[in-house]
């Protein structure tokens, strides 16, 4: 077990990422409480995202920023070393060819911050999952 020194919260994992005290409420809420280095790549993931499907819902859920219509979903989050980006598994599979040099598991896919965000597929799979 590890716990957090901040907020003293248990974790079975040594250095589990999480929110000490309140989750953000926004997303800009969220990419300004992450390290400032990672904020150029957030701030471009929710402009493509808030761009490619017009009427989209944007909210904070399970604490990470959530896109929404008509029951559709995708979501992103801040890691360490890369921006996940949960688009599931039937989005994955479609765009997998596009997606070649970029780690995925299951439902997401992993674009690192040393690396341009490739704003036209993101954007494609966007519409795919959303419309």
């Amino acid at each position: 077990m590890w716990t957090c020194p901040k907020c003293g919260r248990e974790f079975e994992r040594t250095n589990q990422g999480h929110y000490c005290g309140e989750a953000p409420k926004t997303v800009l809420e969220y990419i300004d409480s992450q390290p400032m280095e990672k904020h150029a790549h957030l701030t471009e993931m929710m402009i493509i995202l808030q761009n490619s499907v017009p009427g989209v819902n944007e909210r904070i859920l399970w604490s990470m920023p959530y896109y929404e219509k008509e029951g559709k979903a995708i979501s992103f989050s801040a890691c360490k070393k890369h921006v996940s980006f949960y688009a599931g598994s039937e989005a994955i599979e479609k765009f997998a060819l596009e997606l070649n040099g970029f780690a995925a598991k299951k439902n997401a896919v992993y674009f690192p911050y040393d690396r341009a965000l490739p704003a036209k597929l993101i954007e494609n799979i966007a519409k795919w999952c959303l419309s």
